[in-house]
């Protein structure tokens, strides 16, 4: 077992390097020649770096204890050029035996061939899982991911804020956010926090407010993009009428996903659609826990909030399959994930956990989880966020009205979309 877990922070050059170099189960260690080594690859969704560094470790104990034929190795890598490093690792059909994904970075990676089913591991205890952990990991039928965790985001407001705007009740819906921003602004306010920056994910922006629409991203066959359709207009037409008004920070043009340092962080905003724990924990050491209120996910037509799980993959040209599978069984047994779900802040995938959060907003995201959708997975996924982001950035600033920018990101969406049919 390896005395620490193993903390990657290279240059992006080095990284891909150290891909391109790597095999599949990496190599031995001095005495764990006669054993099989297991690679993971693990991002921190532990935020705190001495907890993380606990828990891995002891993962690491413990899987190696229950299985004496393996040498588990745990890297821990950063959030930033992830996307760049596991594409690079996987065209080269290298990299770790194990890793983490979400939802919308599988299909990609099934459709090129890079990831091993996982129905063996998962199909045992499937009815052990909430209802969205297991179909959000599945593309075409099959399970390619098996959850350890499952986030879930809901509205948080600043009361002291809403208090001095007069405001008395939380806006809930969408008719009540736009009645709550003139007494805002008039209080010096502004009323929703958005982050709008191309690098921000419109899983946290725009798409929730596109699903509260009662809109899609996707086609039911996902071979087109539905964006640009009348539930997608209105909700870029909300989002504008907000940010014409002022309820929105000019901030958020830049801003990425981060409640740090943010206006809404900085007490200068009434409510944030797409709060998580630890967000609620990063407010309360500014504001006061007196000051912090969670609602419910968001209503426009639907109520609608955003969550998935983050489920371990299995790397197709790993040679050493079986033992990542072992690995996959380990973790997602009760007892690993229930500690996971402690250390992080993130809930448990399945439904017998019973870890206690020490979060004390923690029944209010809790409930949220019933209205949470986990993305919609699709091969491009990512590459489309990246045609609509700046779309909707043109909007804001006034260069392209809100149907022409959807039109616009939806033509380059299904150009690509047919060529990869």
């Amino acid at each position: 077992m390896k005395s620490t877990v193993r903390r990657i922070a290279a240059p992006l050059t080095a990284l891909v390097l150290a891909a391109a170099l790597s095999s599949c189960g990496g190599g031995d260690d001095g005495g764990s020649a006669s054993k099989k080594s297991v690679t993971l690859w693990m991002y921190p969704v532990i935020a705190d770096q001495a907890a993380s560094d606990a828990y891995w470790k002891k993962v690491e104990t413990d899987f190696e204890a229950a299985n004496s034929g393996f040498d588990l190795k745990v890297e821990a890598q950063p959030w930033a050029n992830r996307e760049e490093k596991v594409a690079a690792a996987f065209s080269g059909k290298k990299g770790p035996d194990v890793l983490l994904m979400i939802p919308d970075q599988i299909p990609q990676y099934v459709k090129s061939g890079s990831l091993e089913p996982v129905d063996d591991v998962v199909a045992p205890e499937k009815d052990k899982f909430l209802p969205a952990a297991i179909p959000g990991l599945t593309v075409d039928g099959k399970v390619y991911g098996a959850p350890i965790y499952h986030t879930v985001t809901t509205t948080m407001y600043n009361k002291t804020v809403l208090t001095k705007a007069g405001i008395s009740k939380p806006p809930e819906t969408w008719d009540e956010i736009k009645a709550a921003a003139p007494k805002l602004k008039a209080a010096g306010f502004s009323t929703l926090d958005y982050s709008a920056s191309p690098e921000a994910t419109l899983n946290l922006n725009f798409y929730p407010l596109l699903w509260q629409a009662g809109g899609k991203v996707f086609a039911d066959d996902g071979k087109s993009v539905t964006f640009n359709q009348a539930p997608g207009l209105e909700a870029l037409t909300f989002l504008k009428s907000l940010w014409d008004e002022g309820a929105i920070p000019k901030t958020a043009l830049t801003a990425g996903n981060v409640v740090a340092d943010s206006p809404f962080g900085k007490g200068q905003v009434a409510m944030a659609m797409t709060s998580v724990p630890a967000d609620v924990a990063t407010v309360t050491k500014t504001w006061g826990a007196a000051n912090v209120e969670l609602g419910s996910p968001l209503t426009g037509k639907k109520q609608v909030g955003f969550g998935l799980p983050g489920g371990l993959v299995v790397n197709a040209a790993s040679e050493n399959v079986d033992g990542a599978k072992k690995f996959l069984s380990f973790m997602t047994q009760a007892a690993q994930l229930d500690a996971l779900s402690k250390a992080s802040g993130f809930y448990s995938p399945r439904n017998d956990a019973k870890s206690e959060s020490t979060d004390p907003n923690s029944a209010k995201f809790k409930d949220a989880l019933q209205y949470a959708i986990p993305g919609e997975p699709n091969p491009s996924a990512r590459q489309i966020m990246s045609f609509l982001s700046p779309e909707i950035q043109a909007v804001l600033t006034g260069k392209k009205q809100p149907q022409q920018a959807l039109d616009d990101a939806a033509k380059q969406a299904n150009d690509l979309l047919s060529r990869q049919r």
